[in-house]
């Protein structure tokens, strides 16, 4: 995955987002508040209450009923706010609609799977149309994941043996990244993708498998991309060894095998490599093979 910088504040892309942002600018606002306060006092009573004299001797000060009910009240206000507000915010996050669109998604270190209703699957990219409510149903194959959608302001952790749901609805056309926010092995910061937010008619054309006025070579570049065959192939001159061979003037060449042949990297044993990864490993590489068989997907 490509190194991606995220902004301070990403957009507000779901109905959900503003009741986050809101929640936080409360937070932040408070601890604002009551640090300049606390800092102020403190300069203030270290210069009004400081020894003058060195024989001086420092006078009692009785209590004072006002100001005890004042710092036990009002904290007391400020943190059942606090709790409402966000007890109210997460129920409003994780109780899913009835009707909602849904999407299964399968975590595997390292990359997202998402499959939709009608059959269509992705890898590290999901597409959603704008304005409908999209329930995803998650579990992993391996190690705990967390799905985070920052535009969304929404992340739910993926845990091995059960099924994790969250929800959202997209307010905005426009691409968004997707991360694991849960630290989940080596390749854990490439484990990331993108949301596409659609328009209803654009979503459904692409439901029906159309591909625009692409050349077949963009059309590929875009599905490596998508597919997260990035996650483990390298495809630049002297960069890090991953998980799966480098493709980098790889076309045309021998291939040496786990058990000694050798084959030449053609369209046809690249096809096979992709439908059937376990059919032929490359020498140096562990087996069974990690990479997943897209057999009906590409």
């Amino acid at each position: 995955m490509p190194k991606v910088s995220v902004p301070f504040s990403p957009d507000q892309a779901s109905t959900f987002a503003p009741h986050v942002d809101a929640l936080y600018a409360y937070l932040l606002l408070i601890t604002i508040f009551f640090s300049t306060l606390i800092t102020l006092l403190l300069i203030v009573f270290a210069v009004k209450y400081r020894r003058r004299q060195p024989d001086e001797v420092p006078r009692p000060i009785s209590g004072s009923m006002v100001l005890e009910l004042t710092w036990t009240i009002v904290p007391l206000i400020i943190a059942m706010t606090i709790f409402v507000w966000g007890a109210s915010t997460y129920f409003k996050a994780y109780r899913a609609p009835h009707q909602a669109m849904e999407i299964y998604v399968v975590a595997k270190q390292w990359m997202w799977k998402f499959q939709h209703q009608t059959g269509q699957r992705e890898i590290n990219e999901l597409h959603v149309p704008v304005g409908a409510r999209v329930k995803l149903t998650m579990t992993t194959e391996d190690v705990i994941h967390s799905l985070y959608f920052p535009a969304f302001r929404i992340k739910q952790d993926v845990v091995p043996g059960r099924y994790t749901q969250l929800w959202f609805e997209a307010t905005q056309p426009g691409t968004y990244y997707l991360f694991c926010a849960e630290y989940c092995g080596t390749n854990h910061s490439g484990m990331g993708g993108h949301v596409i937010v659609m328009e209803p008619s654009a979503y459904q054309q692409w439901l029906a498998g159309g591909t625009g006025s692409e050349s077949a070579s963009a059309q590929g570049a875009k599905v490596f991309q998508e597919r997260g065959c990035a996650s483990c192939h390298q495809t630049e001159a002297g960069g890090q060894q991953g998980r799966g061979p480098t493709l980098y003037g790889l076309f045309g060449k021998q291939q040496v095998l786990q058990d000694g042949s050798a084959v030449t990297v053609d369209e046809s044993y690249i096809r096979e490599s992709i439908l059937n990864p376990q059919a032929r490993i490359a020498a140096g590489f562990q087996s069974p093979s990690i990479m997943p068989t897209f057999q009906g997907q590409v």
